[in-house]
């Protein structure tokens, strides 16, 4: 029988701090079966643009399809990996420059799942979940829609 993999809300306003990162971190000591954690945190560059330098990312999304997308991102990763626990956290609203828009946390028995499994779920993500990004460009703090490389 398959295991069913607890429904958990991606979406938080604005950026992901360090201090929310290093509680989920430790909130793994406990965990004695893992043997590996990969980390992935999308960090907001601060770009040259045509109009200036790129100072944030206002981030907004069709929640209830990225919801379910991200649902399906997490359970095709554990189906395909040997994981033991996972954790994506992805922001709405503004992201200055410097600052976490994109937290996946993935942990494994053992180091190649956990590696693998991370670069699977951000390319997934990236791909397969509509969020929207608006950069922050230059002083006069104009909007443009962000294009993905």
């Amino acid at each position: 029988m398959e295991k069913e993999h607890k429904h958990k809300k991606v979406f938080v306003q604005g950026p992901i701090s360090p201090d929310f990162v290093a509680k989920s971190i430790a909130g793994h000591q406990s965990k004695t079966e893992i043997g590996a954690h990969a980390i992935f945190l999308g960090q907001i560059r601060a770009d040259k643009k045509a109009d200036g330098i790129v100072t944030g990312i206002e981030y907004s999304a069709y929640e209830d399809m990225a919801e379910k997308a991200f649902q399906e991102i997490r359970e095709a990763a554990f189906a395909r990996f040997e994981l033991i626990c996972m954790h994506i956290y992805h922001s709405l609203g503004v992201v200055p420059t410097g600052e976490i828009s994109l937290f996946v946390f993935v942990s494994s028995p053992h180091r190649r799942a956990a590696f693998e499994a991370s670069e699977y779920i951000v390319e997934e993500i990236k791909a397969n979940v509509p969020i929207f990004g608006k950069e922050l460009v230059g002083e006069g703090g104009e909007y443009v829609w962000k294009e993905n490389n």
